[in-house]
């Protein structure tokens, strides 16, 4: 390859390393309008949904990869929003955390606001030595709280994981259950108990 050839190829890669930012930020655009334009409200399901907050939006423009000074902020301030339980108390019904983990109903317009939404967690993650199904992308939980505990400290973490997974992983896959009022106080010591308790599947 001679220097012309190299002069050349830099040339071109330099033109597009211009062009593509202002292209993204069209596409980007182009997006927002379609979405506006075709997303409504139905039933409980709002089409503000789609809007972004200053986080999401972080792990969007840096692909979850969000600079590391940016990054603690934006859990910092999620972490401050948690909402801790008044009573001090974190562990609820193991059994009524099984059936909310198994349990994928709520959020869907089809849904009445006064029904309780499940936790939908055998989506992500392995509960019980039983299950013959399960989802990967979380992390298996299986003998949680044997390998880890049950602590007041391992409960506060659990529960504030539960609510609001992003205060201690900006970018995680992890709704923020309680943080957006998916589920109540009750519903997350209930699974923290599903967790942690001894005598739930989890642990056995």
């Amino acid at each position: 390859m001679n220097a012309k050839q190299i002069f050349k190829m830099i040339m071109a890669a330099s033109f597009a390393a211009a062009i593509l930012p202002a292209q993204a930020a069209s596409l980007d655009a182009k997006t927002a309008e379609i979405i506006k334009r075709d997303f409504r409200d139905k039933g409980i399901a709002k089409a503000t949904r789609v809007n972004q907050d200053e986080l999401q939006a972080a792990c969007s423009k840096y692909v979850d990869n969000v600079p590391a000074k940016l990054k603690h902020k934006l859990e910092a301030e999620q972490e401050k929003a948690v909402k801790w339980p008044a009573d001090g108390k974190y562990m609820g019904d193991w059994k009524a955390g099984e059936k909310l983990a198994q349990s994928g109903r709520g959020m869907t317009w089809s849904d009445k606001p006064e029904d309780p939404a499940g936790g939908n967690c055998y989506n992500c993650h392995q509960l019980s030595a039983k299950e013959i199904a399960y989802g990967t992308i979380g992390p298996s939980l299986l003998h949680f709280g044997k390998t880890r505990g049950n602590t007041e400290e391992t409960q506060r973490y659990a529960y504030g994981r539960i609510y609001n997974a992003k205060a201690y992983n900006a970018c995680a896959n992890m709704p923020r259950f309680g943080h957006m009022g998916i589920l109540t106080e009750a519903q997350i010591k209930d699974l923290v108990a599903l967790l942690l308790d001894p005598e739930s599947p989890v642990n056995k």
